[in-house]
């Protein structure tokens, strides 16, 4: 194998889980289909998938491993930011509730919450299994106890250093025991930063003391746990190294991971489209800085033929030696053998996990009921004002045309006025007459900016309430928001919280609200 095809090997590129370019949702990082079969011709060796159903991504999995030719040194790593089951991402597949809903459980009963985080994984990692997928990028490792972070939130396992250990490793044990690798990210640690590292570069400023003894710690349960790759955070840590962000230090990737906390499994950047990236470096020299400071996989570089290069030329200069390009090489073949093979066919697929559906359906359905608040009386009553925001109404995966949150109001006379962050500021006086339901759809995501906590909503409660128009409200997602809104609250006023967003957690929402299943779930269309 020559020196490009080696080097191609370490670098995992975007595409759609759809098989059609015309049905791409983010062509500004989805290669076309002329471009990644030109790539996985020349050796690259991984793809990270998005969109689509289950059906699509069995699909998909086995032509791009056809592209790639089915020799065993061929062999993809196939991937997805599937935190949240499989369903988070591919439609038909279950959808489970965000990992922090379990960390209130463990703090009353730790056994308890461990198994289910333990079922979590399994449920995760035997659904990608069967779709094609062999490598998991989860669990977040990050503590989330910064609530005003704008992008981990309700991703984390746990607000405190223990439970997310606890809880990420079992999430662990159940995933890999299924035959799919997991990913502990973002090292070494996200979790207290109120910046988003998709849009910019943000700074952890604690000491190394604090560090050790607060953020590495999930890291280090899940390297003792054995995880099989470890995720980089884009940020900067001075304590560590005043130069360089994490992903590309060698402080913190060699010396750190590598030598004191002595990872031997797979090293993998975090996306080197993101902002906190691409505003200070170029593709190519990202991927080869990223590459000397200890890293063995390029994942979404800004341009694979940069990176491609960049890494071929530090090669042949002898800024890494030869050794240093064969333990990466190695490392993902090890990594791989780790997987359990599999025959990926769409029609096999369905039927798999048809099977699946009643026990995965039961523990996603418990999941949803135990991280369920609640609080006043039932029953809302119109006519009134469903007010729903959302992050965008042109891509809501909670939101389809017979959403619970959508149907329900609607059938007790609430009509829907939605909103979302592109909306301009809400002029509450120009909402139709009588009172209002309002369902915020906010928790912590990537591009976002913020996860709700700027006080906003809190003076839109107030207004609601002085104006003696609020009906009801229902948070979906952060638990910052809901604590924040729950405490302005009249104790006798109809109000739910769920950390989840998908239909299932708007139905049961609802109806601790009073507002039962609609008579009719969806209307005619032509």
């Amino acid at each position: 194998m020559n020196l490009r095809r080696k080097l191609a090997q370490l670098l995992v590129l975007r595409a759609s889980g759809f098989s059609s370019d015309s049905q791409r949702r983010y062509p500004r990082w989805e290669l076309a289909n002329a471009e990644l079969q030109h790539w996985l011709s020349q050796g690259v060796g991984g793809v990270i998938l998005l969109g689509g159903s289950s059906a699509d991504l069995a699909l998909r999995c086995r032509e791009l491993q056809q592209w790639a030719g089915s020799e065993a040194q061929n062999r993809l790593l196939l991937c997805a930011d599937v935190e949240e089951g499989v369903g988070q991402r591919f439609e038909g597949a279950t959808w489970l509730v965000p990992p922090l809903a379990l960390a209130p459980l463990w703090q009353a009963e730790p056994k308890r919450a461990e198994a289910l985080a333990r079922a979590y994984g399994r449920c995760t990692g035997r659904e990608a299994q069967i779709i094609g997928l062999n490598w998991v990028l989860a669990p977040v490792c990050d503590v989330n106890n910064n609530p005003a972070n704008p992008v981990i939130n309700v991703r984390a396992w746990g607000e405190t250093a223990a439970a997310a250990a606890a809880l990420s490793c079992a999430f662990l044990q159940g995933l890999e025991g299924e035959g799919v690798l997991g990913c502990a990210k973002h090292f070494p640690g996200h979790g207290d930063t109120n910046q988003d590292s998709h849009l910019q570069l943000p700074q952890l400023l604690h000491s190394r003391d604090r560090l050790d003894q607060l953020e590495f710690v999930p890291f280090r349960a899940a390297i003792d746990a054995d995880v099989a790759s470890v995720m980089t955070a884009h940020l900067q840590l001075p304590a560590l190294d005043r130069e360089r962000p994490a992903t590309l230090s060698g402080a913190v990737l060699s010396q750190l991971l590598r030598q004191e906390l002595a990872f031997n499994g797979l090293i993998v950047t975090d996306a080197l489209v993101m902002e906190a990236i691409t505003n200070h470096y170029g593709p190519g020299e990202a991927a080869a800085l990223a590459f000397e400071a200890g890293a063995d996989l390029i994942l979404m570089p800004a341009d694979a033929a940069a990176a491609l290069d960049a890494l071929e030329q530090g090669c042949i200069s002898g800024r890494w030696s030869e050794e240093r390009l064969e333990q990466s090489i190695q490392r993902r073949q090890s990594a791989l053998g780790r997987c359990r093979p599999t025959d990926i066919d769409a029609a096999k697929a369905l039927a798999s996990l048809a099977q699946l559906q009643a026990p995965h359906g039961a523990l996603a359905q418990e999941l949803l009921q135990l991280s369920l608040q609640q609080q006043g009386s039932k029953g809302l009553q119109g006519p009134g004002v469903n007010l729903i925001r959302v992050d965008s109404s042109l891509a809501c995966a909670p939101l389809p045309l017979a959403a619970p949150a959508l149907l329900r109001p609607e059938a007790a006379g609430f009509k829907t006025t939605l909103i979302d962050g592109r909306s301009q500021a809400l002029k509450l006086d120009s909402l139709a007459p009588g009172p209002v339901l309002l369902q915020l759809f906010v928790r912590g995501n990537p591009f976002r900016g913020s996860a709700g906590a700027d006080g906003y909503w809190a003076e839109v409660v107030q207004t609601l309430l002085k104006q003696q128009k609020l009906a009801g409200l229902v948070v979906y997602g952060s638990p910052y928001l809901w604590q924040e809104l729950q405490q302005l609250l009249p104790k006798n006023l109809p109000a739910a919280y769920s950390p989840a967003q998908m239909p299932g957690a708007q139905a049961l929402a609802l109806e601790a609200l009073g507002l039962g299943a609609a008579r009719h779930e969806g209307g005619f269309t032509n």
